[in-house]
């Protein structure tokens, strides 16, 4: 089954690019509707509207869902948008049903800007306290340098940071900046959800920024889905879904799956695409509320960064490729297709192991050292470093703020070394 992770909104690839899920491979992606693309640090394909600059922050992903008898299916990813008669939903061609005063009580509108990407997205999020601590899933955040959230219900809008983020179940906990007497969502973390009850979701479609709704039913309980980045990279499996046949598209993602009481009961995450039957994913809210009350308690965990990550600014070639699909660590490392430009020793030297750079991010620490393509980074703060994904987990180790000393090769064989003091990066 082909599915769309709906966060902000995606569209098809770019000119020259290769649509995913074609040959069966799991991948996910961000999108908008347009021409321009970049990669983003986590590897996901973000297009950039050219004519509104944005629609809605999501990512599609093509993944394989397993059926009762434990087998699999896949399909190549199509997301589908109305052309005409004002926001739609996927695979219907009549203008989509806007949400309810009531419905849109404790929802919010994300929109983010992805700086190094060059690239905006927008999603949807859940109120959880009076003074703006938001809930929302990690992808429609991932890659965001800033943020910025609308109260639906008001219009107002405030600046946000990033609490806390689980990839891993797809949460994120962000926090809103000088707000109080917000009106939280109503959730039903006690309800036990059962197939066939009457549910609808709620959330920006297709980023157009305003609210829509669209019925259905629960269709299945406790379901498993696995999703991963371009050319099958950082493998994502998100388990215990909601699965309902209401027609969740992108830019609904953190949004609220709402019973027949109007209670929230999950948060859309994901939907099918490329047929006209729709079916859509939510993470239970009890699963959601749980992880936003871990990163609340501020201790990271192997799945759980809490705040931005440390950032270098520097784009690496992938393990063992010359060329190909760029890969985004959370750390602030994307990995990178390469450039042109390969790591020239000295002649009768050996290469140097390392992490190869592809480029250095303009206004980064990469880039006041002078790193450049072709260099190889060694060590830090004296760990050997031996590849691209070493010196991603090795900065992953450290906070913004933390001085490190790097070792590297530059592109003649020339040796170096110096300190430089890591920013905060993108969020994750």
């Amino acid at each position: 089954m082909s599915i769309n992770e709906v966060g902000p909104s995606q569209d098809m690839p770019a000119a020259g690019a290769t649509a995913e899920g074609a040959a069966g491979v799991p991948s996910r992606r961000r999108w908008r509707t347009g021409t321009i693309f970049a990669v983003s640090a986590a590897g996901a394909l973000v297009l950039a509207s050219a004519a509104t600059g944005v629609l809605a922050t999501a990512r599609i992903v093509s993944i394989e869902s397993p059926t009762a008898a434990g087998s699999s299916q896949s399909a190549p990813v199509a997301p589908q948008q109305g052309t005409s008669g004002g926001p739609s939903r996927a695979g219907v061609t009549t203008a989509a049903t806007p949400a309810t005063k009531t419905q849109s009580v404790g929802v919010v509108l994300i929109d983010t800007v992805l700086k190094y990407q060059g690239a905006e997205a927008a999603g949807t999020g859940l109120i959880l306290t009076s003074n703006g601590e938001i809930l929302t899933n990690n992808h429609v955040v991932d890659g965001a340098t800033s943020i910025t959230v609308t109260v639906a219900s008001t219009g107002t809008s405030y600046t946000a940071s990033v609490v806390g983020t689980d990839p891993t179940k797809d949460v994120a906990v962000l926090q809103l900046s000088g707000a109080s007497g917000l009106t939280p969502a109503t959730t039903a973390a006690s309800t036990k959800p059962a197939t066939a009850d009457a549910v609808t979701a709620v959330g920006n479609a297709n980023g157009t920024g305003t609210l829509s709704q669209a019925s259905g039913t629960i269709t299945a309980l406790n379901q498993s889905i696995t999703a991963a980045g371009d050319g099958g990279s950082n493998p994502e499996a998100l388990t215990g879904l909601i699965e309902t046949n209401a027609d969740v598209v992108p830019g609904d993602s953190g949004g609220p799956l709402y019973d027949s009481s109007g209670a929230v009961i999950g948060i859309d995450t994901a939907a099918s695409s490329g047929s006209a039957a729709v079916t859509g994913f939510a993470i239970p809210i009890s699963t959601a509320l749980g992880v936003a009350q871990q990163i609340e308690t501020g201790t990271a965990s192997s799945g759980i960064t809490i705040g931005y990550p440390a950032f270098l600014g520097v784009e690496v070639q992938p393990d063992g490729a010359a060329t190909g699909v760029p890969q985004g660590p959370s750390t602030g490392v994307p990995q990178g297709p390469a450039t042109g430009t390969t790591q020239v020793p000295a002649t009768g030297t050996t290469p140097p192991t390392g992490a190869v750079i592809a480029g250095a991010l303009d206004g980064t620490p990469a880039a006041t050292l002078g790193l450049a393509a072709g260099d190889v980074i060694t060590s830090v703060n004296g760990t050997a470093i031996t590849s691209s994904t070493q010196l991603s987990t090795v900065l992953g180790g450290y906070n913004p703020g933390d001085t490190v000393t790097l070792a590297w090769t530059d592109a003649t064989g020339v040796a170096h070394s110096a300190s430089v003091t890591l920013i905060e990066g993108a969020a994750n």
